[in-house]
This record gives structure tokens, C-alpha cells and sequence, in this order.
């Protein structure tokens, strides 16, 4: 049996899925490919940002995961050009060939044009971006701290966050219960002033959490609204300069912080078709994940437009469960192809969605049966789904170590300011 070379670029839950399927399968030699050495949970990265969690909780080196899988290598690498032709993949650390290539490189953050918005705001996808924020919202509070102009501790005490989806409405939350619980003790010398004196949450929509139902909408907005957020709809942000955020009413907000959570796009790819891509570039896929005009190259996770699922006409939400499902089924298409079979095309099992608000607070949606349940019994749901999806048994320990410590104390002691190779601020 000839050995199957499958080059997959992009450790997150789709490569990560698709890989563990492939492991010790015979006629078959797994490369993955990721600009990290590790893999992250993308959902717990606000908890990282915001000091609740360690960065090493929720990330797991590739090289550890690998020991002892036989068919699989790690490749540390970016992605910089496809050669169909030739089956060969040109990395920023040297070319693979491939039988197969796999693209779940995921997505990065849209800032729809806007180069101010781009240098100046924090981004929220990777765990740089989380420490990074950490680091900066640690300093702002620093800073407020020593300045006797009340102008500028108002700026510097007002946080900005862009985009009104799961991600933003979850850092809005974990933020307003730090202001009330944590930042007032952390910080004597504000005493006296509004500590963290506005918490805005713009969102271009009339509602929060958009794919939801209107009850989870309605929930999260009552409940963010009782932690005191403040809320600008229907309105997008148009520029971030001078220590101001312009909205698309023309109104300002003087703050130093916009945190943006407002849209993610996808990569355009050397050596890819221009007519391969759909709307946020992701790649058009048919209903085996196979790029549109490419015979063995495959696109999966929140790169991917599938558009030949019938319940899911438009393409599939960019969600983690599609990813896992989308990776299993290309791998398990990979062995049914090498026993003749046909493939088996995707389908998408929609299991729900469900955001976290704060403490015993979050929404959930069912699917099957179609059912709405919020507060405690949701918050439960959310963590303990959060927790078994965690990579290995290490992270769900100590993540949930972390939580518990959270939870009873309404603290943690992870609000450090670390920056590597700098000794100035």
C-alpha cells in the first residue's frame, strides 16, 4: 500500500480533529503545520485576558500531543504558497509534498479597512492578543492611579468593546464583575472616582448575540445591563484616534481603549483561484470540504464556505462544533477513499450555542429538542462543556482549579504585568 502523505495546515479544532482521526491509521503520514508550537482553546482566551486563567491552561504543546503517534509529525511553520501543480507547499520554514493538503488555518481579525482600528485596538484571537490585553488593561489601571487630571483618568478608566457577539458580550460581562468585585480592592488609590467609569458595548446590530434566539438576546442584554454595561446598537465603529472612538452617528467616546471583537475574516492564499473564495474569503468548498476547482486540496473549520449542506444553504456558522465535525469527516472520507468507498458528504449537527455572562450567569440554545435555559443551569452547562473540551487531562485540572478559586473568592491572583524582553513599560 502506497503511504498517503496529508499536509495539514492549522492546529485548531478542525486540523487538531482531523489529525487525531488519522493517528496510527496505516497508509497514512500526518504533517501538521502551525505557526505556534501549540495548540489553544480559542473560547477561554477573554478568561486569559482579563488574569482569570493562565495561558498554559488552555494550550498544549503539538510536539508533547504527538509522542508516540507514529504517523505524525509537527512542522513549525506559516503558510506562504500553494504549488497545485506540483502538490508542494511553500512554508516559511521550507516546502512539503502532499497527497492530500488540508487548509484549517482558521481566521483573523476584520477591521473591514480601517488602519486606525487596526494599529490602535486590541484584537481578541490568539493568546498574544490575551496577553496583550491583559498587559494593557493592568496599565491603564496603573496609570489612572497616578494621574491628577480628571479628564485623563476618565479615558483611561473607560473601555470600548466592539462587537456584540459571544466573545464581546463575555469580556463585557467577566469586565463589569471585575469592576464591581475586584479592580475597587486591587486599587485604593481610586477610591472616590467611577473605577472603570463606562464599559461600552457597540454592536452594529439591534440585538446582542446575533445567531441566538430572541431569548438568549433579551437575557444577555438584561443581565449585562444590571451589571452596569452600557450599550450602543445599531451603530458601527468607524475610526479609533486621538483617545476617541468614533461611532457611525458621529458620536465620540473618549477612552484609550477599544478592545474589537467585531468581525473575523479569512486568509487569500498564493496559489489558490481567485473564484474559490466567498464572502469573508472564506474558501468555496463542495460537500466533501474540496475547494472549488482543486482536486485534493481541502478546506475545513471557519475557513471554509461549504454551501452543499441543504440545512445550511448559506455555509455553515463559524463555530468550534462544525470545525470537530468537518475535521472527522474528512478524515474519515481520506480512509474510505484509500478502501475504494465513496466519500460521505457533511452534514452539519447542530447542537446548540450558548454564551457566558458572568458569575451563575450565561444563555444557552438546543437545538434538539429546541429549548432556551439561562442563568445557573446554563452557567453550569457552559463550564463543564468548556472543561471536557480542553485537550487533555492537565488543562482540565488546573482550568478547573482556577475556576473554583474564582468562584468561591470572587478573585484571582493572576493579574500580573509580564513583558518579555522589556524592562520599560
Amino acid at each position: 500500500m502506497t503511504t498517503k502523505q496529508v499536509v495539514v495546515i492549522g492546529g485548531g479544532f478542525a486540523g487538531i480533529n482531523l489529525v487525531r482521526h488519522l493517528e496510527n491509521k496505516t497508509g497514512f503520514r500526518i504533517t501538521l503545520v502551525d505557526q505556534n508550537n501549540y495548540n489553544f482553546f480559542p473560547p477561554l482566551l477573554y478568561q486569559v485576558a482579563t488574569g482569570f486563567l493562565e495561558a498554559s491552561n488552555i494550550s498544549y504543546p503539538f510536539r508533547k500531543m504527538f509522542q508516540g503517534k507514529k504517523n505524525i509529525r509537527f512542522r513549525l511553520g506559516a503558510l506562504q504558497k500553494i504549488i497545485p501543480e506540483e502538490n508542494t507547499v511553500i512554508l516559511s520554514s521550507g516546502a512539503l509534498r502532499y497527497d492530500y493538503l488540508v487548509l484549517a488555518m482558521g481566521t483573523e481579525s476584520n477591521y473591514f479597512g480601517m488602519e486606525n482600528i487596526r494599529k490602535n485596538a486590541i484584537p481578541m484571537k490568539t493568546v498574544n492578543d490575551a496577553l496583550m490585553m491583559r498587559n494593557y488593561l493592568l496599565q491603564q489601571l496603573e496609570s489612572a492611579t497616578l494621574t491628577t487630571d480628571p479628564e485623563e483618568k476618565e479615558k483611561l478608566l473607560t473601555i470600548v468593546i466592539a462587537g456584540g457577539g459571544p466573545t464581546g458580550v463575555e469580556v463585557s460581562g467577566m469586565l463589569a464583575e471585575m469592576r464591581k468585585f475586584i479592580i475597587r480592592k486591587d486599587y485604593p488609590e481610586l477610591s472616590g472616582t467611577r473605577i472603570m467609569s463606562h464599559i461600552y458595548l457597540v454592536d452594529g446590530g439591534s440585538q446582542l448575540l446575533k445567531p441566538m434566539s430572541k431569548a438568549s438576546q433579551e437575557d444577555a442584554y438584561e443581565t449585562l445591563a444590571a451589571l452596569g454595561v452600557e450599550f450602543r446598537l445599531n451603530l458601527h465603529v468607524k475610526d479609533f484616534q486621538n483617545d476617541a472612538v468614533l461611532l457611525s452617528n458621529g458620536d465620540q467616546i473618549k477612552t484609550k481603549t477599544l478592545i474589537w471583537t467585531a468581525g473575523v475574516t479569512s486568509r487569500i492564499i498564493n496559489g489558490i483561484p481567485p473564484d474559490a473564495y466567498g464572502k469573508g474569503d472564506r474558501l468555496l468548498t463542495d460537500a466533501f470540504n474540496r475547494v472549488k476547482g482543486m482536486d485534493n486540496v481541502y478546506a475545513i473549520g471557519d475557513a471554509c464556505l461549504l454551501t452543499g449542506d441543504p440545512q445550511f444553504p448559506e455555509g455553515h456558522p463559524q463555530l468550534a462544533q462544525v470545525a470537530l465535525q468537518q475535521g472527522k469527516n474528512v478524515a474519515l472520507n481520506f480512509i474510505r477513499m484509500e478502501r475504494n468507498e465513496p466519500p460521505a458528504p457533511f452534514h452539519y449537527k447542530d447542537k446548540g450555542t450558548m454564551a457566558i455572562i458572568g458569575r451563575n450567569k450565561a444563555v444557552a440554545d438546543l437545538s434538539k429538542p429546541r429549548l432556551h435555559f439561562r442563568g445557573f443551569p446554563a452557567w453550569f452547562a457552559w463550564l463543564f462543556i468548556h472543561l471536557v473540551s480542553l485537550l487533555t487531562y492537565r488543562n482540565k485540572i488546573t482550568t478547573m482549579y482556577n475556576w473554583m478559586i474564582a468562584y468561591f473568592t470572587r478573585d484571582q491572583a493572576l493579574r500580573m504585568i509580564i513583558r518579555p524582553g522589556k524592562t520599560e513599560p
